[in-house]
């Protein structure tokens, strides 16, 4: 059974994820030589504390995983209003402080819990049939559960995190075959609220809109970040400069370069090829998420792989997006990039449980 159960695992998602963790640890080795690689030793402490977390959320059925997700749920949100209550680091009161260097942040194990409680709460009001998820009072009730959090992260505030929640819980409730009525409803009301709610955005929320749209009108400010990423990205050309020969990310220029603007200090040092190279990992294992949520036996299954693809496809293209100017800076990491311990943490339990998964899958071909 142990056999059957390896053989048909996705051990591609794992080579991945581990290959970008390898990359990331290169990228902040040469990121922190000013700082006497602080960052690049913890990225490796916070790599083998991951394992433990990896191995359990691979073997431990999922299925009795989701039992625990109500009380999970309960806990989160609790931690998420206490939080609010901690003293503001860099503007938002997003992490428990224990000591001088360890930190922990609830937001990132909440996407995980988010996943399984919403895969079990989507899949018991579908008890009678998939239909179900499209009565009303379902789907408000599936939706409330869902705001919650996202309520409490906008609040300390965290736009991207809780723009990843948002992106996990669209996924899932697309994935649980939701009527098209409701995503056209959607679609319009999206349309029709979006110039309502630009007109009433704060001032600070409009500088930082049109500073995307043209980062030179604040170039010493504002617009500061995203033209010194676009300046390294553009510097490293084909090859890079070489590893501790970036300009902008060895003289300071890029800042945070070892967690938000890691795409661009790698860019800068090892060229087009080597973030060409990541941004192709990244769509291997989002499709392979969503492969996994595909195969999976239960819905339950599918909807946690779906979700976690959601998380990942939501952070890829919103960093690197924002790094070359595509998309607003939002603070959100790369996975398995960025430097960052729950972060680091969350996305290998994330990886666990799409082994988990996928191991399971095809039920019938362990009948003997």
């Amino acid at each position: 059974m142990g056999k059957k159960l390896l053989k048909n695992t996705e051990w591609t998602i794992l080579i991945v994820s581990v290959i970008l963790a390898v990359l990331g640890l290169v990228a902040l080795f040469s990121a922190t030589q000013s700082t006497e690689y602080g960052e690049f030793r913890r990225q490796a402490q916070w790599i083998l504390i991951s394992i433990p977390f990896l191995i359990l959320a691979s073997i431990i059925d999922y299925n009795i995983i989701v039992r625990f997700s109500t009380l999970a749920y309960i806990v989160i949100i609790g931690l998420l209003i206490g939080v609010l209550f901690t003293e503001p680091i860099s503007g938002a009161s997003s992490w428990f402080k224990f000591g001088e260097s360890l930190s922990f942040q609830p937001s990132e194990l909440g996407k995980i819990v988010i996943i399984l409680f919403l895969a079990f709460l989507i899949n018991k009001m579908q008890i009678k049939g998939r239909k179900e998820i499209n009565k009303i009072w379902k789907l408000a009730i599936i939706l409330i559960f869902a705001a919650i959090p996202v309520a409490l992260i906008i609040k300390e505030p965290d736009n991207g995190t809780a723009l990843a929640y948002i992106s996990a819980i669209l996924f899932m409730i697309f994935a649980s075959g939701i009527d098209k009525k409701y995503i056209i409803l959607a679609v319009v009301l999206i349309a029709v609220s979006t110039p309502v709610i630009y007109a009433n955005l704060p001032e600070h929320a409009l500088k930082r809109i049109e500073v995307f749209l043209n980062p030179g009108i604040d170039p010493r400010g504002a617009g500061y970040n995203i033209l010194q990423s676009k300046l390294a990205i553009g510097a490293g050309e084909i090859f890079g400069m070489g590893l501790f020969k970036g300009n902008q990310t060895q003289l300071g220029f890029l800042h945070p370069k070892t967690t938000d603007f890691i795409f661009s200090a790698i860019g800068e040092e090892m060229g087009f090829i080597a973030t060409g190279s990541i941004t192709i990992l990244y769509i291997i294992l989002v499709t392979k998420a969503i492969y996994v949520a595909k195969t999976a036996k239960d819905n339950i299954g599918s909807y946690i792989a779906i979700g976690i693809a959601g998380i990942f496809f939501f952070h890829m293209t919103e960093n690197i997006g924002m790094t070359i100017g595509l998309l607003p800076i939002t603070g959100i990491p790369l996975p398995f990039v960025s430097y960052g311990g729950s972060s680091l943490v969350t996305n290998f339990i994330c990886i666990g449980l799409l082994l988990n998964i996928s191991s399971r899958r095809q039920k019938a071909i362990f009948v003997e």
